[in-house]
């Protein structure tokens, strides 16, 4: 798992870029003490910087000059700062890459994600499951939503990731039966039913109504 360490003084920017980071398969792990950047950075051991210009003590192209003493790790700015002589700066100063602020957190990932493959051995994994804003992440078993966590049982997951890898598209009993139970012949047809109603259960307690639509003799469909 690479690490990523988010040097940015703003808690609700700082929070929303370790979720999304997070929710990519990614650590990320956000300064605490900005007095001590390089020692969060020492003990972190991150794979990949992305760093703020303004910081409080000193700015982020001093503390960009600091890494650069002892680690070749790349650094990312992400900034609101836009000067072309802000740009120059942190070039000059170690930076691999300049963002600036409002930034897409989808165009923030693939920087990243370039930024690792140019620098690591490094393969774009696949992009997780999305439903409503939630993210899915499978490995966990739960959907991540605005910092929120929502567990789900082991046949939550199966059927939800049945109907999300095809988004709109009816879904067969059947083929959700036998991902479930690798059989469709000795399990009550009624059992599924109440799976899926359990599954509604837990998304609409997420605030994610509706989300499953029943086909009458065919099976289910998601509205992501």
């Amino acid at each position: 798992m690479y690490r990523i360490f988010v040097v940015e003084d703003d808690a609700v920017i700082a929070g929303m870029l370790c979720r999304e980071l997070n929710a990519w398969g990614f650590e990320a792990r956000a300064a605490q003490d900005f007095s001590d950047v390089v020692g969060e950075f020492r003990a972190f051991a991150p794979h990949l910087v992305l760093m703020d210009v303004s910081l409080p003590f000193h700015n982020g192209y001093f503390r960009c000059a600091e890494i650069r003493r002892e680690s070749r790790v790349p650094v990312i700015f992400v900034s609101s700062r836009s000067d072309d002589m802000d740009v120059i700066m942190a070039v000059n100063m170690g930076g691999d890459d300049y963002i600036t602020k409002p930034v897409s957190t989808d165009v923030l990932v693939a920087k990243v994600q370039a930024m690792l493959r140019r620098s690591y051995d490094y393969e774009t994994p696949p992009p997780q499951p999305r439903l409503r804003g939630a993210v899915l992440d499978a490995a966990a078993s739960c959907l991540m939503r605005g910092g929120e966590r929502i567990p789900l049982t082991k046949n939550e997951l199966g059927i939800l990731l049945a109907l999300l890898e095809k988004p709109g598209q009816v879904v067969s009993r059947e083929s959700i039966m036998l991902r479930l139970w690798e059989s469709d012949e000795f399990v009550d047809d009624n059992t599924l039913t109440v799976n899926v109603n359990r599954l509604r259960k837990t998304l609409s307690a997420a605030g994610m109504e509706d989300c499953i639509v029943t086909h009458k003799g065919q099976g289910y469909s998601i509205d992501a």
